[in-house]
């Protein structure tokens, strides 16, 4: 299992439109949680003009699946959207594991 970044960007009325499409995307949001893909969402602060969202799995897909069919982007609150392949070293959690000493 690898780490992947999902990386959206914000229209400029964002939080104006938000309300309207909130539930549904967050009801996406945790349906993707509950089946152990998405790990963790949030939009950035100060300004609030894009979000990251990290998922857990064997490929992209998943992550590619979720911006396709969320709300917020098929709505127009994300004006684009990108997935990368994080590699995790350092952590409980990193999926490839790097210690002090290691080659």
């Amino acid at each position: 299992m690898k780490h992947f970044l999902l990386f959206y960007d914000f229209c400029e009325d964002y939080l104006q439109r938000r309300p309207a499409l909130r539930d549904s995307h967050l009801r996406k949001a945790w349906d993707s949680s509950e089946r152990g893909e998405l790990v963790m969402a949030g939009a950035l602060a100060d300004p609030v003009d894009s979000a990251v969202l990290l998922f857990h799995a064997d490929s992209s897909q998943a992550a590619e699946r979720f911006a396709q069919t969320d709300p917020y982007v098929t709505g127009g609150l994300v004006t684009h959207w990108r997935v990368r392949e994080w590699t995790t070293v350092v952590g409980a959690d990193a999926a490839t594991p790097v210690h002090p000493g290691t080659p």
